[in-house]
């Protein structure tokens, strides 16, 4: 039975994953075009493939079309905006997450982001290797408030991290644990709260219908001039345009932004920004994420084929 696998840090310095899928006696291809695969691309390497590991390259109906004898989809992470569930569920096709495997790499680079931001650190940086000893004035982050959206795993993370630096925590999320937020002394608060309220505002929601463009110009407005948004989730979920916009303007103070909703994003403005701390889509990338990701992956393919 062949399987195919997309993303390129999938087994990377752990050969656990690939040991588990071949002793369940599977055939595996993994994606060697060095990038994400566009449809057309995937459509093709899933040719007579039964079982894929997916990361995060679209599987939209259109491919899914092209792959008859897909049974199962492990998707490497937790997000699914890129799986079409739907046309997934009406096939038949099983499709599994690797849910909390990767919480606390994200939760660890989504405080970095915020760190960096609010000190300058890549501006720093980047005057010292021009030999410019020159100060720069940054943001204080130990006692402010930090605004969460979303407090799954990863928002719970960033709980934690938060009081240690003795931060007051707000939170909102559609599902509320009263557990965590008894254990964390997180205080509830609805979103237009936060946005007015918060010195760090930090994204940890799915990309879904109801959260795409959930952060636009009225929600950035609502923000503090000193306010810092960081965002490991998910591209969509904020307006792009805005927060270009704003950041260009000095309307907040600055951003963290691990996702875009086109990576890389092409308008050059991005690249020019002194306040913004832009990353590759790399908050789950560490050794240890990687190899719990890696293994969950392959364990729940296996699983969900039956073997």
């Amino acid at each position: 039975m062949r399987i195919f696998v997309t993303p390129r840090s999938f087994g990377k310095g752990d050969p656990a994953p690939f040991d588990i899928l071949r002793r369940a006696g599977l055939e595996v291809r993994v994606n060697d075009s060095g990038g994400i695969l566009d449809g057309g691309e995937l459509a093709r390497r899933l040719e007579g493939c039964a079982g894929l590991i997916l990361g995060v390259d679209p599987l939209d109906a259109g491919v899914l079309a092209q792959a008859p004898e897909l049974k199962a989809v492990a998707k490497y992470g937790v997000g699914v905006d890129n799986i079409d569930l739907a046309e997934c569920e009406s096939r038949g096709i099983r499709v599994s997450r690797t849910v909390g495997a990767n919480a606390e790499a994200v939760a660890d680079y989504a405080f970095a982001l915020l760190l960096a931001v609010a000190r300058r650190v890549p501006e720093i940086d980047g005057k010292c290797r021009r030999r410019d000893w020159s100060k720069l004035t940054g943001l204080d982050v130990f006692g402010k408030t930090v605004g969460l959206l979303g407090l799954g795993a990863i928002g719970k993370g960033m709980a934690r991290r938060a009081r240690g630096f003795s931060m007051r925590i707000l939170a909102h999320d559609v599902l509320w644990d009263d557990g965590a937020v008894a254990s964390l002394g997180i205080e509830r608060a609805a979103p237009e709260r936060i946005f007015r309220e918060a010195d760090f505002i930090s994204v940890h929601v799915p990309l879904i219908p109801e959260t795409r463009g959930m952060i636009g110009r009225a929600e950035i407005a609502m923000m503090k001039r000193t306010a810092i948004l960081v965002n490991t989730a998910r591209g969509g979920i904020i307006d792009e345009e805005a927060l270009l916009a704003a950041l260009r303007d000095r309307i907040i103070h600055g951003a963290g932004i691990d996702a875009f909703e086109e990576e890389p994003p092409k308008n050059p403005e991005w690249f020019g920004l002194d306040n913004l701390v832009m990353g590759s889509h790399s908050a789950a990338s560490t050794d240890g994420a990687v190899a719990n990701m890696g293994r969950m992956a392959a364990e729940n393919l296996v699983r969900d084929l039956g073997l």
